[in-house]
């Protein structure tokens, strides 16, 4: 396996030092290498198409290449600035791209990563973007990593690194985020869940928020068509429940979203305070990390979510620090008007046991499609 400090040394060696991105768990230890600084600058970015942008300014500023990292599912979401700003028929960008291979064929992985795994080299190709994999010995990564920042030189457009799992050795952080909330995200869903009655639906958000609510279903022996676990699509949850409150009025909708998967869709603040869905509650479990691709930092501390929800015509917003606090506020957030908010500041991290759903994706969709018609 290939050490964090002799990866870093060799991006350093060949002038690449500026990365920008959304975390990966497939190499969740160089995140976690780069949060430590080593002579590296990182922006940790709202999402993919906001860090390729980010690069791309880079260059223009310093005509040096900056690097773009991200899981295989944000290659989906920089189609658009690949071929519209990076692409040398547009402004001829050169660039790396550092993808995480998720859903690698023949590899066992969740059923949201198995066709961006599977296509991910068929689109590559379409988009006329050169790879390569990085080995995880120093002397073929070095040449690799040389060759990827030759070839964006050359194209003057960019070239790609892919990331297999297993390929970087673990790296012990030294500064580590630290939490000290009443909650942990786990107790927060199972207080609110306690609180609901026959009647509500749940949108949930992707990773362990919807892993955490699966099981607590589990042990209430309660039915999981009223819960619709979104397993991917990071920072759609919001959007999906927007589009069921609008066709289901008569039923009262709440969307259990994270910081880091709300910042990444921001946008649907404005969207859902523009439409003024009645019956919307909006809760935000905010632990300041990107707690389901290993824990790295959100920029959520320096976000106020409240204000922005009223600012895009939520009627009420209230943070809840304390399990009491929460009670509380879910109280008065049922007495008003949707849309609402509620932010519930938890802790980092999860149960170590904690499972994943053991129904698929399409027997949730088609259980909860029943429910909604109920």
């Amino acid at each position: 396996m290939l050490s964090c400090y002799d990866l870093g040394h060799v991006f350093e060696e060949n002038g690449l030092t500026f990365f920008a991105g959304v975390p990966d768990s497939t190499f969740k230890n160089w995140m976690k290498f780069l949060a430590d600084g080593h002579g590296l600058t990182n922006v940790i970015a709202s999402n993919e198409c906001e860090a390729t942008a980010i690069v791309s300014g880079y260059h223009l500023a310093t005509e040096k290449l900056g690097v773009v990292y991200m899981q295989n599912s944000g290659l989906g979401k920089i189609v658009n600035p690949h071929t519209s700003l990076l692409s040398k028929e547009v402004y001829s960008i050169p660039a790396i791209y550092m993808i995480g291979w998720r859903g690698e064929p023949g590899k066992t992985d969740e059923p949201q990563h198995k066709m961006i795994g599977r296509i991910m080299i068929p689109l590559l190709d379409t988009l006329e973007i050169p790879y390569q994999v990085l080995p995880d010995k120093i002397e073929g990564a070095s040449e690799v990593i040389r060759k990827a920042k030759e070839q964006a030189e050359k194209n003057k457009s960019p070239s790609v690194i892919i990331i297999k799992k297993g390929t970087l050795k673990e790296y012990i952080s030294k500064n580590v985020i630290k939490t000290n909330y009443e909650m942990s995200r786990d107790d927060a869903i199972k207080t609110i869940v306690d609180r609901l009655d026959e009647k509500e639906i749940i949108v949930s958000t992707t990773g362990k928020t919807s892993r955490e609510l699966f099981e607590y279903r589990e042990k209430l022996g309660q039915r999981h068509g009223k819960d619709f676990l979104t397993v991917g699509s990071m920072g759609c949850a919001s959007s999906i429940a927007l589009g069921i409150a609008l066709q289901k009025p008569n039923k009262p909708i709440y969307i259990f979203d994270g910081d880091g998967a709300a910042i990444m869709q921001m946008g649907t603040f404005a969207t859902i305070g523009s439409k003024k869905p009645k019956n919307l509650q909006h809760i935000l479990f905010d632990n300041q990390t990107y707690d389901s691709t290993g824990g790295q930092p959100t920029v959520s501390s320096t976000v106020n979510f409240a204000q922005i929800a009223l600012a895009c015509g939520y009627n009420f917003s209230q943070t809840a620090k304390t399990k009491k606090e929460l009670i509380y506020s879910m109280e008065e957030m049922k007495k008003n008007t949707g849309p609402n908010l509620l932010i519930v500041k938890v802790n980092k991290g999860a149960r170590k046991d904690l499972g994943r759903p053991t129904t698929t994706p399409i027997e949730n969709k088609e259980e909860f499609i029943k429910e909604l018609y109920r």
